[in-house]
């Protein structure tokens, strides 16, 4: 018997791989700080949990297809604090941010038609695209400007007959880029010149830094029927193992296309999206003080990492991730399987995320790391001590073993 192409094609997570290297450091007695994966320490709000402890039916049903209606509306409350003026019927509850991306690509393109996206981006949009059957088209981004939006020459050399859509995310997962006002109207004239749906993966809109404000695409008046965000409670309320997400889009259309898809596996989880309802109903003060939290955590990391010369890094202004590129580092997969199975100080080591896996363009981000720094700030500084040390010495052995 053989697989199906799709089986055997889909993406490996660079993220989660190098899982088995991290578990036989710990067996020899080496202690791991954990940055390559986007888990907060920050604690979920205990309304959260207390709202689905309080549950007392004894059967647990069946909910609706398009979530249940409390969340919605507590959700389109939540949005109008944003100046984001929702109707409920334009928002859907889905399993996490997830399965909103993957109902996304399926409503809006055909088999082997393509999805733009500036690279780096999010290593599972390839899984995405995969199970839909569409192509990622990339776009590239660079380090050297902080990954902000490629020129528009380059985003219209990247149009084919078969471009269906453009997908950005901001605040940015992998780069923590925050795009600006002007580079969201440029997006929605190019969606406009070449009739494309506009896919804004919001799920980090509360975390962006130093007085910014994050813009949603939701906001632009003259692409309403373009538009279609995924959202998520993860990383908002700290609740990635919840699963819920939603797809909100003011067309019509694509929401009752999406609805349909919705009912095909019945309904999203009952008594996370009550937890959900609670946490929607927390006042601003909560997200300042978990903004405050991360701005000091990506301060202490990029002043850390900055004082090297020979790394290229922008101060993110979003999310909790940074790029690092590193000059002495050609293979980035190489390199974060080394500070597993060959570095170590004092018997402690790092985890990091190689960034090849977040681009589309082959041989793309092979002298990038990804690092999350969702860890407290004294582990966030020993981590950085440890990668800075790990990169000089791994820099000295490559250059000892270079021929002359």
């Amino acid at each position: 018997m053989r697989l199906s192409q799709r089986a055997t094609a889909i993406q490996e997570s660079p993220i989660r791989k190098l899982a088995p290297l991290a578990a036989a450091a710990r067996e020899r007695g080496v202690s791991i700080y954990n940055l390559n994966i986007g888990q907060p320490d920050v604690h979920t709000p205990p309304e959260f949990l207390k709202a689905i402890a309080a549950y007392t039916d004894p059967v647990l049903r069946y909910g609706p297809s398009d979530g249940l209606p409390e969340l919605r509306e507590a959700m389109c409350d939540y949005f109008a604090r944003y100046d984001i003026a929702l109707d409920p019927t334009e928002v859907l509850i889905t399993n996490g941010g997830s399965e909103a991306i993957l109902f996304a690509f399926n409503v809006v393109a055909d088999d082997g038609e393509e999805i733009i996206i500036p690279e780096p981006f999010y290593t599972n949009y390839n899984g995405y695209a995969e199970m839909a059957n569409v192509r990622v088209k990339p776009v590239r981004a660079h380090a050297e400007d902080g990954f902000h939006l490629p020129a528009d020459e380059v985003l219209e050399a990247a149009v084919t007959p078969r471009t269906r859509a453009m997908l950005i995310c901001s605040p940015n997962n992998p780069t923590g880029t925050v795009l600006s006002w002007e580079e969201l109207e440029r997006l929605a004239a190019f969606a406009r010149r070449h009739d494309l749906f506009l896919i804004g993966d919001e799920v980090y809109k509360e975390f962006t830094y130093d007085g910014r404000r994050h813009r949603s695409l939701l906001e632009l008046p003259d692409v309403r029927d373009r538009v279609i965000v995924v959202d998520s409670i993860s990383k908002r309320f700290s609740a990635c193992g919840a699963r819920v997400g939603a797809v909100i889009s003011r067309n019509r259309e694509v929401m009752a296309s999406i609805l349909k898809f919705g009912q095909a596996r019945l309904c999203p989880p009952t008594l996370e999206q009550l937890g959900a309802v609670a946490a929607y109903r927390l006042g601003e003060s909560y997200f300042e003080a978990v903004r405050e939290e991360y701005q000091r955590r990506r301060d202490v990391m990029f002043d850390a990492l900055t004082r090297d010369p020979g790394i290229v890094l922008r101060r993110p202004r979003g999310a909790f991730y940074m790029i690092v590129k590193m000059a002495g580092v050609e293979d980035s997969d190489a390199f974060a399987e080394w500070l597993l199975t060959d570095h170590a100080v004092d018997a402690e080591t790092i985890l990091v995320a190689p960034a090849g896996g977040f681009y589309g363009t082959p041989g793309a981000g092979r002298d990038e790391v990804r690092i999350a720094y969702v860890l407290e700030v004294p582990k966030l500084e020993r981590a950085a001590a440890i990668l800075l040390a790990g990169l000089a010495r791994y820099r000295a052995e490559r250059h000892a073993a270079a021929p002359a």
